[in-house]
């Protein structure tokens, strides 16, 4: 979700302002995939490396996820949306963490479509740490012995489909280590507009420009 800073710059407006803005952009992109049926809707709110922003901005970023989880509980509820965070959750406060396990209790049940925020996550940290509880889990015979199928199992997402679809905002043309595993056969939609315009109309344009694709996996037609 690109390009929540150079929107509040362009407006005389601190950064913080940007992100607030991309929250309703959150929501209604949440809604157009009620309407629409889409099962699983996946956003990349903050990632491992930006830990490494100014203090101020991450604090702010982290009362603003916050803050905004607990306002949308009921709409979540009023639209069965599923509410799940995946990531390195250890670097969360004890704070957050207790809010995200509320409303993931609270949604669990009867729902159509899955919002996944993916915070203090990277695709090279997912890989790792998959690694890691395969090593720790198989004996050394089955950990050799594992296949690709298998170690998908290992990852944050396991249970939830690789993605069709990724939407990169702003004019930002590369993957900024997101899902590197899970998106080795998405298909990818740049868009120049930024993320706090991105509304319902964006989101339509995205999905008909995906309609037009054709998904070979390496086959041939």
């Amino acid at each position: 979700m690109d390009g929540n800073g150079r929107w509040a710059k362009a407006r005389g407006l601190d950064r913080t302002y940007g992100h607030a803005e991309g929250v309703e952009s959150v929501r209604a992109c949440m809604e157009f995939a009620v309407e629409k049926g889409i099962e699983y809707l996946s956003v990349y709110a903050f990632s491992e490396e930006n830990w490494n922003r100014p203090a101020y901005e991450v604090n702010a970023l982290m009362e603003l996820m916050m803050k905004a989880m607990i306002k949308e509980t009921e709409t979540f509820l009023k639209n069965h949306v599923r509410f799940l965070v995946l990531g390195n959750r250890a670097r969360l406060s004890e704070s957050i963490n207790r809010t995200i396990d509320d409303l993931e209790r609270s949604t669990s049940q009867d729902y159509g479509t899955t919002l996944i925020l993916f915070v203090s996550y990277s695709g090279k940290w997912d890989i790792l740490q998959a690694m890691k509880k395969a090593a720790a889990e198989l004996s050394r015979e089955d950990f050799q012995k594992m296949e690709l199928s298998d170690f998908d199992r290992y990852l944050v997402t396991a249970g939830i489909p690789d993605p069709d679809l990724l939407i990169r905002t702003s004019g930002e043309i590369r993957i900024s280590n997101y899902l590197l595993w899970q998106t080795a056969y998405t298909e990818f939609y740049f868009t120049d507009v930024l993320w706090p315009d991105f509304r319902k109309e964006e989101f339509a344009k995205a999905l008909e420009a995906y309609a037009q694709r054709d998904r070979r996996y390496g086959k041939v037609k």
